[in-house]
């Protein structure tokens, strides 16, 4: 007669595991134990599984190739939505819109243009923004860090939207175009240039 599955609990979270090992590896997410380190960079781990990830940051091994063009890729994940390109698959659909997408990143991002979210706070000012990218460009503002220099006169600017403006005056664009209106490749297709973009013109 077989004996009755007897789960093992977690009693934080009543979660349930069918074999006492799976509680022991699920126990850490509540512990904040992490027994695998890298001897590298000496970052530290709950999981196997996230650490040998992390190693290949290390030994740039890519074990995930692309069966269509080779490429190769370090996570099994990034292959996944990587294939996409390949196939056209965009099985991310906004509700709203019904504008298509291949990946969920780019969804959710899309998403917030319709329901307003900004969950990107700055701790200096409060601040909000609806992209990690936009919040990290921000917070330049407050470190005075100037990243990005024109390659033609040095001059350096915290953000590459800014950059891209200027760079207008060496190539001769803005000239070439009506005083409120810059035409080129890297912003979009009108951009309209407001009074607080002009000290980025000189």
């Amino acid at each position: 007669m077989l004996r009755p599955l007897i789960p093992f609990l977690c009693v934080n979270c009543g979660k349930c595991f069918s074999h006492k090992h799976h509680l022991t590896h699920h126990m850490r997410c509540h512990t904040d134990e992490k027994p695998f380190m890298c001897v590298i960079c000496e970052k530290r781990f709950a999981f196997r599984s996230a650490f040998n990830v992390h190693m290949r940051t290390h030994t740039g091994e890519k074990p995930f190739s692309c069966v269509a063009c080779g490429q190769s890729f370090s996570q099994k994940h990034v292959l996944t939505n990587h294939m996409t390109v390949h196939t056209g698959e965009k099985p991310f659909s906004c509700e709203t819109c019904g504008k298509c997408f291949a990946f969920k990143s780019a969804f959710n991002v899309h998403v917030r243009t319709h329901t307003g979210e900004k969950p990107f706070s700055c701790v200096t000012c409060g601040k909000s923004f609806g992209r990690k990218q936009y919040l990290t460009e921000h917070m330049m503002i407050h470190s005075g860090e100037k990243p990005f220099s024109c390659v033609n006169c040095g001059k350096c600017f915290s953000q590459r939207r800014h950059l891209t403006l200027h760079m207008a005056i060496h190539t001769g664009l803005f000239a070439s175009c009506p005083p409120h209106v810059l035409l080129t490749s890297n912003l979009s297709p009108s951009f309209i240039i407001m009074p607080a973009h002009r000290q980025f013109l000189r």
